[in-house]
């Protein structure tokens, strides 16, 4: 008899709102891909499954050798695609990011290196510290060059400013329209130079873990999860003024990614200006009338405003 899958409500529901039936579909199918691929690279389930918005992570160890490993199942898409392709170069390079085991191109599965749950970046009683660690975790990550059919920063931002002149009036606060007005004219600067580094996307204080002794890398801080893309690295500042948010810490925390990155102020300014302007434009498509009080708050502060 075959082991048993269970999907997390929460995931469920959010693939169910957010890709309506293509969701519900791909939660239909993980208890059958997870046995799939149990049986694929010969690995036995060893801990309750953990999920975020997209996917879900089985904790396993491979019966060949006793390795612990994570098991991560998730749909693919444009932002999922090339996860496998930004970490072997990443691995390749030393960069600290988690260890990919193996793939499975057509279903996306990936095989990754177990790192300790329990002991995320965000968990540090020390914020500054937090802070300094994941500048220094995205210092490596950036130093690589992105390898070639990854997609583009370039072309993000190419449809980003096409959907400004229909999006920007959306908002309902005059103040939130003039927001978004300076943050897409700040990312107009830059746009001609988007840049070639292998960007994370997503690294915020929770996709940063421990590593494990058990593996030889206590005490390293590992990236995980990525959404990579072509790029300009200081498009990857804002995750890390938004997650943990505190008004008041907002210049300092970009002053010191900065620093860390080596990057242009001005520069970096206006591709995080382009993080907010990048949300407000999915929330006036989503219907949502006022912008996100934090992402507000992190442009005002940029912009010095506040």
């Amino acid at each position: 008899m075959g082991r048993v899958i269970g999907v997390p409500e929460e995931l469920a529901a959010t693939q169910s709102r957010f890709n309506g039936a293509a969701g519900r579909a791909f939660v239909a199918a993980l208890p059958d891909l997870a046995e799939r691929c149990l049986e694929r690279w010969g690995l036995r389930p060893d801990g309750p499954s953990l999920y975020g918005m997209c996917a879900l992570v089985l904790p396993v160890v491979r019966e060949a050798d006793g390795r612990p490993a994570a098991l991560k199942l998730q749909a693919v898409d444009e932002e999922t695609a090339g996860e496998p392709v930004a970490l072997r170069a990443w691995s390749a390079a030393g960069a600290g990011a988690v260890e990919l085991l193996d793939h499975d191109p057509e279903s996306g599965a990936l095989l990754l290196e177990r790192l300790d749950e329990r002991r995320p970046l965000s968990g540090e009683a020390d914020v500054r510290g937090a802070v300094t660690a994941l500048g220094a975790v995205l210092a490596r990550l950036v130093a690589v060059p992105a390898p070639e059919g990854l997609r583009t920063l370039g072309e993000l931002v190419e449809r980003m400013l096409a959907a400004v002149p229909e999006r920007l009036g959306l908002p309902a606060d005059a103040a939130d329209r003039r927001l978004l007005a300076d943050c897409a004219a700040a990312v107009r600067e830059v746009a001609g130079e988007p840049g070639d580094r292998l960007l994370h996307w997503d690294l915020h204080y929770d996709n940063i873990l421990a590593g494990r002794a058990d593996a030889g890398r206590a005490g390293e801080w590992i990236a995980l999860d990525p959404k990579p893309l072509a790029g300009d690295p200081g498009f990857e500042l804002f995750p890390a003024l938004d997650n943990l948010f505190d008004a008041d810490e907002v210049v300092w925390r970009f002053d010191a990614l900065t620093e860390a990155l080596g990057l242009e102020r001005e520069r970096a300014r206006a591709w995080t200006l382009g993080r907010v302007l990048q949300n407000g434009l999915w929330g006036a498509e989503e219907g949502k009338v006022r912008l996100a009080p934090d992402h507000a708050e992190i442009a005002r502060r940029l912009l010095g405003r506040a």
